[in-house]
């Protein structure tokens, strides 16, 4: 099997049985890897009636055929079960080195049963698996964590690992990897199904190299992409993922006060210009990436003490920032060290802190609920208290950690209009009033509100895809077309997460035949473009009908009020607002799904997916 090890292990903590089993040829052709192999097992083994902290639910860890081959980007994995946060499909992707090293260990995934009687760890190698006593880790956080599986096991390992989040199943709860540099399964709170099964840790080291049907072709190949993705991405080297941030302020993109306001000229104090003036000690690397986005910071505070590991994120400098108005850098880094610490999605960790704020700027919560704690606007000390708040559980933290959704039911009915999700999982940073296709994206993802599930801001933005249909760029403020872009984007980034290959490559001018051509080098497959494309789509709907056995339907494929109805007023998006109706009309009709969102059974045959609802 080139580009697999043709071994998925499936570990039962609750007995500590261990089996290994060996994927069917057609099954990876139809699903890749990664996030596609995923779907399926996760299909396969859990349905809506699963308790997603039970210990019915399951954690799947995958790499995909690309993982270890050397392809630009490739060192990531996917994590995947059912969401505590919102009750549906859960999934993340993943970059650093941890898939690296389960793929150099032998095993193509891992799914994980049941639930140990106390806190465990798992160690994998070559040799196999064990489940190791991790009493001693229990506790710690994920740094300290890290640090200690290498003295017990060596330097040489990769570790992934939940931090006293995960473990209290703090529902924003993330699973870590590469320690300070901090790489995060982050969204839909798989840290928390983690910790529900007293699993602190995965370890893993290998020597066993990917399998190639062509490496001189692929050697060949490599050696021109990889200078072309350097020198197109050398921006996102230097400055990383936050030396974006002053262009999308412009654009209308960055929402500021929790999605309330238009403009704001604070922004360059937390770009990645200002970051690199004032904290940046080096750049850092995922596994066979040469881009190197990754921020390592050394800061001392005197507000905050010694700052040390990743930088913060575009995603995480908006949240904790441009969402809160705070424009203190040192505050954001802060209040990101803790998230990684603690092992916290920032994502929605900073949506649940910008809520809070409004809510108690509105009068609905006060400081009895915050402990004393005054939320105002643009105040970092106050936001810095209140990640830690919700990472050890404590007091309106220990509510605001079940995410907006819940927290806004218990405020009461007001605060609703405050807690902006999808499906129960926080918007990340990208506004649908500046690209249209956007809020639909966020709408249908399988996952809730997703930025990455179509990249559509990418393609509305700036890159022109000539092989998937789009030789210029779309109107972003524009309707008509949007149902059919979005789909196909969508079952294209599907590729992306089951090849195992980082998205920024878009930007690099990476799309639909160059990951074809690796897929077919490495595997050895045969695939056509529209073989290829099918199996993304085929992913997709795989997705969408698990969540259908979850309760979802039209009805759930909806964006807040705020961005439907509340122009922004100012700034590069000023008056435009989403008109959802008809890109969802659309949307559902090229998808192949009926008017309440289910995939018809034509559609299901076509790609050879089972039909299991009654007429």
């Amino acid at each position: 099997m080139s580009g697999y090890h043709g071994r998925i292990l499936d570990l039962n903590l609750s007995s500590g049985e261990m089996k290994e089993e060996k994927p069917e040829p057609t099954m990876l052709r139809h699903y890749i890897g990664g996030s596609g192999l995923g779907a399926r097992l996760l299909m396969d083994n859990t349905d809506g009636d699963t308790d997603p902290l039970g210990p019915g639910n399951i954690l799947i860890f995958a790499t995909g055929p690309l993982t270890g081959s050397r392809v630009p980007t490739s060192g990531r994995h996917a994590v995947l079960g059912k969401s505590p946060l919102t009750g549906v499909w859960g999934e993340s992707d993943v970059g650093g080195n941890w898939g690296t090293a389960l793929k150099k260990a032998g095993y193509d995934a891992l799914i994980i049963r049941g639930r140990a009687p106390h806190p465990v760890y798992i160690h994998l190698d070559e040799e196999g698996a064990r489940i190791e006593n991790a009493d001693h880790l229990w506790g710690q956080d994920t740094f300290a964590t890290e640090v200690l599986l290498k003295q017990e096991k060596g330097e040489g390992i990769e570790a992934a690992c939940i931090g006293p989040a995960g473990e209290q199943q703090v529902l924003l709860a993330s699973i870590m990897h590469d320690g300070r540099h901090s790489r995060a399964a982050g969204r839909t709170g798989l840290g928390a199904v983690m910790g529900s099964k007293n699993l602190k840790a995965l370890s893993a080291e290998g020597q066993r190299s990917t399998p190639l049907a062509h490496p001189g072709e692929l050697k060949k190949n490599l050696g021109e992409k990889v200078r072309g993705i350097r020198e197109n991405l050398v921006f996102l080297s230097d400055y990383g993922t936050t030396g974006g941030i002053i262009s999308l302020e412009e654009t209308g993109d960055l929402p500021i006060k929790n999605w309330l306001q238009g403009k704001w000229p604070q922004v360059e104090a937390l770009s990645g210009e200002k970051m690199a003036e004032t904290m940046l000690k080096k750049k850092f690397f995922c596994g066979a990436c040469p881009i190197g986005c990754g921020r390592e910071i050394e800061y001392r505070s005197e507000k905050f003490g010694p700052i040390m590991g990743a930088g913060p994120e575009y995603e995480t400098v908006s949240t904790l920032g441009s969402y809160c108005l705070v424009d203190d850098l040192e505050a954001v880094a802060a209040a990101n060290e803790l998230c990684n610490r603690y092992g916290m999605d920032t994502i929605s960790t900073g949506a649940a802190v910008a809520f809070a704020i409004e809510a108690f700027q509105e009068g609905l919560i006060g400081v009895e609920e915050t402990g004393g704690l005054h939320l105002d606007w643009g105040a970092g000390e106050a936001v810095v208290e209140m990640v830690r708040q919700i990472g050890e559980k404590k007091g309106l933290g220990a509510l605001l950690g079940r995410g907006v959704r819940a927290a806004a039911a218990e405020i009461g009915p007001r605060a609703e209009e405050m807690a902006l999700h999808v499906k129960g999982l926080e918007l990340p940073a990208h506004d649908p009033r500046a690209f249209n296709s956007v809020g639909l994206s966020y709408a249908t993802s399988n996952r809730g509100a997703c930025h990455l599930a179509g990249m559509t801001h990418a393609l509305e933005g700036s890159i022109p895809l000539p092989q998937l249909g789009y030789p210029e760029i779309p109107d972003r403020f524009g309707t008509g077309g949007k149902g059919q872009l979005v789909a196909r984007m969508q079952d294209l980034m599907g590729l992306f997460d089951s090849l195992k290959l980082c998205k920024f490559l878009l930007f690099a001018g990476i799309e639909v035949g160059d990951s074809l051509n690796w897929c077919n080098l490495v595997t050895g497959w045969d695939l056509d473009q529209k073989e290829f494309l099918k199996a993304g789509e085929r992913m997709f709907n795989l997705k969408r009908m698990y969540n259908v056995g979850c309760g979802i339907s039209r009805k759930d494929d909806l964006l807040p009020p705020r961005v439907l109805t509340h122009p922004r007023g100012t700034g590069g998006a000023a008056h435009n607002l989403p008109r959802l109706g008809e890109m969802l009309r659309e949307y559902y009709e090229y998808r192949g799904w009926d008017e309440m969102g289910l995939p018809t059974r034509e559609k299901l045959e076509e790609l050879e997916l089972e039909y299991p609802w009654e007429q």
